[in-house]
Parts: C-alpha cells; structure tokens; sequence
C-alpha cells in the first residue's frame, strides 16, 4: 500500500470535493431567496476569480522561493482550450439544457462528468488503471447516480444531450488543466473564475435576470470564493499529485458530502438512499485509498518547473541564482532513471503502461 505520508494527494482531492460539495446546499439557499440561477453560476464563479485575485496580489506581493510556478507562454494554449472547456462551452450548454430537461433528470445527467472525467483520463491520456481503481470508481459514480435519483428520467431529449455535452466539456477540462497542474494552481483557477464569471453574468444579464442586492452579491462571492476558488485550487494540485482520473473519482464525493450538509443544515430528511450511497462511497473510496500501484519504470530526461523539495525524483544541481530553503520553485532538468516504487500518475509518473 502507498505509505501513510502519501495520503496528503487523496486527502486535497477530498477538501475539494467537501468544499464543492459544501456549496451546493447554500447556493440552493440562495435559489430560495428569488436568484436567477445562471445569475448565481456567473456570481459564484466571479466570487472564485476575484477573491483568487486577492490571494494571488498578496502571494506576488510575498514572493519568495516558495512560491509556484507561473504559467509560461507554452501554457497558454492549453489555458484557453481549458477556459474555453470548462468556463464557457461548460456551463452555456448546462443552461441550454437545463431549460428543457425536468430538474430530477438534469440532477442525475451532472454525474457524468465524473465519468467522462475518468474515461478520458484512461482512454485519451493512458492513465494506469486496474480492477480494483475501476471497482472504486464505478461505487462511487453509482452512490452519486444514487444521491441524484429522483424516478425515471422523464422528458430526456436535445436538453439532456445538451447536459451530457457539457459534462464531457467540463471531463475535457478536467484532463486538459492536468496539463497545466506544475504551475500556480490560484492563478489557474483565478483566470478560469473570472471568465466562466464574466460569461455567465453576461449571459444572465441578456436573459432579463434582475440585478441581485448587495447582500446576495456578497453571499454569493464568498461561497464562490470557498466552494469554486479554494475547491479547484486544490482540485488541481491534486490532479497535479495524482492524476485525473483518481482526482475525478475523490470529487465524484462531492454530491455525498452536499447532502449530509444538507441534512444538518438544512434539515432535509436523512433516507435509506442516503445511506445506502453512503455505503456505496465508502467502499469506493476504501479501494481508491488502498491502492497499490508499484513496478519497475524509466523517468525520461526532461526539464520544468513546479514547487517542490529534494526527494529521491529531485537530486538536480543548483545554480547560484537558484532559491534556498525548501520547498521551492526553479527550472530543474531530471536525468534518466529507472527505478521501483508505489506511486500515483503525477507529474514524474505519467509514463505509459503494458496492457
């Protein structure tokens, strides 16, 4: 089993999904007060970008040799296909289909963006799987389909293929960002919060959504700021550490997590199909926690960035203009090695494996 130490990756990819998940239950209390929701998806997105702006003034302010790699001009290419993805084509196809698809059905339709997640993650960009990873991950899709389920889907047709469609563009987002995942994860999601924010809100506007008060502004922002900014913050470092795949499944948690949230803060009744989701997740995530991936692989000579401290993939010579102390960030060139250790798909493991 991957050793103790090696949880933190799971455990970050966890406080995403619990922050995410924390959000739904108090974007449904603002829903409640009269808020239009695609008024509220460009609020609660803007609240993300603004609020990372912040921290990311205070980190520039801060700079020291801990800080994270900026994006680099390769960067952007994959930065726009991913704000693209996942801040534009995402949620205006969720809309669209969200005005022709009954509530219960669109509920049940969101869970596949775990799934494209994870199948783009194995299919398109060759992460390692094996049976028990698979067994985790389906439990965990089926105690979300399970939390989602509200009766037959009724009524599915171009608005639900328009829902489906925005789960695969949010999965393709979700692989893609992996890409970007050695550079600063707030300046990632800060640039991806203000313009999924600024389109929505527009796009809100132009559909005669009423102008929210200052109070709901606010409240809004702040959970923007926590349940959208911090969550994918850490939803890409965790893709950073563990892959997207793996990260995928760990945030499939989130809808779990909203609902035992909404239990206790909201007082909705605790039912036998919460419990039984619950169980669902619990083996799932179990079989993620315990895996055992471990053979024998070669680390190809490459040159980066990224934070990091000196372990067994960092033995690299400084320079004098290199930062002290540890952890810290500079562009580092690894040599070849070949070697065996448990390890997750993260930035030195992205090797292709024997089918």
């Amino acid at each position: 089993m991957i050793s103790l130490r090696d949880y933190g990756p799971p455990i970050v990819a966890l406080a995403s999904a619990a922050l995410f998940g924390m959000s739904m239950p108090l974007a449904k209390l603002l829903l409640g007060g009269g808020m239009d929701p695609w008024l509220l998806a460009g609020l609660l997105y803007l609240g993300a970008g603004l609020g990372l702006g912040l921290l990311h003034l205070v980190q520039r302010a801060r700079k020291g040799a801990a800080a994270e790699a900026p994006l680099a001009r390769g960067d952007l290419p994959w930065l726009a296909l991913v704000v693209l993805a996942g801040g534009v084509a995402g949620p205006l196809l969720l809309m669209i289909g969200l005005t022709s698809t009954p509530a219960s059905s669109a509920a049940l339709l969101l869970n596949v963006e775990g799934l494209a997640t994870m199948a783009i993650a194995w299919l398109v960009f060759k992460e390692n799987v094996d049976r028990r990873l698979l067994l985790g991950a389906l439990a965990i899709l089926a105690g979300a389909v399970l939390l989602s389920w509200r009766g037959g889907p009724s009524g599915l047709g171009l608005g639900a293929l328009a829902i489906v469609a925005a789960c695969v563009a949010w999965g393709i987002d979700n692989n893609l960002t992996r890409k970007l995942s050695a550079a600063d994860p707030v300046q990632i999601t800060m640039i991806k919060g203000l313009v999924a924010g600024t389109v929505n809100l527009a796009l809100a506007l132009a559909h005669g959504a009423a102008a929210p008060s200052l109070p709901e502004v606010a409240g809004a922002g702040l959970v923007g700021f926590l349940g959208y900014g911090v969550s994918l913050t850490l939803f890409v470092l965790a893709l950073r550490h563990l892959g997207s795949a793996r990260t995928g499944a760990y945030f499939s948690l989130a809808p779990f997590i909203g609902a035992v949230l909404a239990v206790c803060l909201l007082g909705e009744p605790l039912t036998a199909q919460l419990l039984v989701a619950a169980v669902l997740m619990g083996i799932g995530l179990y079989l993620h926690l315990a895996e055992r991936h471990e053979h024998e692989h070669v680390h190809q000579a490459m040159e980066h960035a990224h934070r990091h401290c000196h372990d067994e993939h960092h033995q690299h010579a400084h320079g004098p203009d290199d930062p002290l102390g540890e952890p810290h960030t500079h562009v580092h060139r690894h040599s070849p090695m070949t070697h065996r250790h448990p390890h997750y798909p993260d930035l030195h493991h992205r090797h292709r494996h024997a089918r």
